[in-house]
């Protein structure tokens, strides 16, 4: 079988839906449609709940090398209630990898002799299909649902039995989540990766009650980042893209005030926020916060959450705008009493 010579960082997505509902069934390998092979295997199964998919056979791949990388990064989270699609259909098996996938099962018999003829009548005697469509291997791929379950309700409704399609020809018309573009761009969406925002703040380890407190964070982590998905047999993709366009400050408690005072420092110029120089003392820092009250012998919790901008680009000139996205973290803040020297 030819090996893919270069995808790095390409894996295949996806968990078989059939599977869900066959008990006992093995899985299908790693071997994309047309005998391309996934070049980073994992583990077989469904998807987690942290936004990664198990590897299965299947035709779309993601392209990571420009996403966020690194400890420190995490998903977005949709500002709407907007979610990913919870399972979509996409070529998966050539005629040979679609009988070497059944037959274990109809041998196994653990999915009983009344639906193992009826999948044997479909596939092999004609009814509508004949001996796997061998006869058609070279002329199209056999289709089936993928289902990340991350994302209910939704994905229980992708229970459409293996289809075929011809290559050229669009799925059929009751397949209402056939892959897209725009079904790429959301599940890559899904992959976006985003550095954490724990910002910096001067005066760094303490700072004093009423004294304004700046906070900026490194320009240089918060460009834009990207993934990429594709099916390389039928020659569509697209690519989502997140930019970072604001920073809200959550001083953590109400005895704050923060600068601005909606507390959202918007990005300029690839900069959040302003670092502080020696000599703006005297200064309102255009990002940061001024605490109210001392926090005792403890700390408060300051989040700082950054909101990307996500939008995409596919196949065809198509694209738009996906819901932003936001990633935070929290950080605490030590706010001490000013002494005072009496003489």
């Amino acid at each position: 079988m030819r090996k893919l010579k270069t995808l790095p960082l390409l894996v295949t997505l996806g968990t078989c839906l059939s599977l869900l509902y066959l008990p006992g069934v093995a899985h299908a390998d790693d071997t994309l449609p047309g005998g391309t092979q996934n070049s980073e295997p994992g583990p077989k199964g469904d998807s987690s709940p942290d936004g990664t998919i198990a590897a299965s056979a299947s035709g779309i791949v993601f392209d990571r090398s420009k996403n966020g990388s690194g400890s420190s990064v995490g998903p977005v989270t949709s500002t709407t209630s907007w979610t990913p699609p919870a399972c979509w259909y996409a070529p998966k098996f050539t005629p040979d990898q679609l009988k070497a996938y059944l037959e274990p099962i109809w041998e196994a018999g653990s999915t009983g002799p009344q639906w193992d003829a009826e999948q044997r009548d479909r596939y092999v005697n004609g009814h509508p299909y004949k001996d796997f469509n061998k006869d058609k291997a070279d002329k199209g791929y056999w289709w089936d649902s993928f289902v990340n379950k991350s994302f209910p309700p939704g994905w229980d409704k992708c229970g459409k039995p293996i289809f075929w399609v011809d290559k050229g020809d669009p799925p059929p018309p009751d397949i209402e989540n056939a892959v897209t573009p725009k079904i790429l761009a959301e599940l890559a969406y899904n992959e976006i990766r985003v550095p954490t925002t724990k910002v910096t703040l001067a005066p760094a380890n303490a700072t004093k009650v009423n004294l304004p407190t700046w906070a900026w964070l490194d320009g240089a982590a918060f460009k834009p980042v990207s993934v990429t998905a594709s099916v390389p047999v039928l020659g569509i993709s697209a690519t989502t893209t997140a930019e970072p366009v604001s920073l809200k400050i959550d001083p953590g408690t109400s005895d704050a005030e923060t600068y601005p005072a909606s507390g959202v420092c918007q990005i300029n110029n690839g900069s959040i926020g302003e670092a502080y120089a020696k000599g703006k003392a005297d200064e309102t820092p255009p990002c940061g916060v001024k605490y109210l009250r001392s926090s005792g012998s403890d700390a408060y919790p300051l989040k700082a959450t950054i909101t990307w901008k996500i939008h995409w680009t596919g196949t065809g000139g198509a694209g738009g705008d996906l819901p932003d996205g936001t990633f935070g973290a929290t950080q605490n803040v030590v706010v001490q009493e000013i002494q005072a020297v009496n003489r």
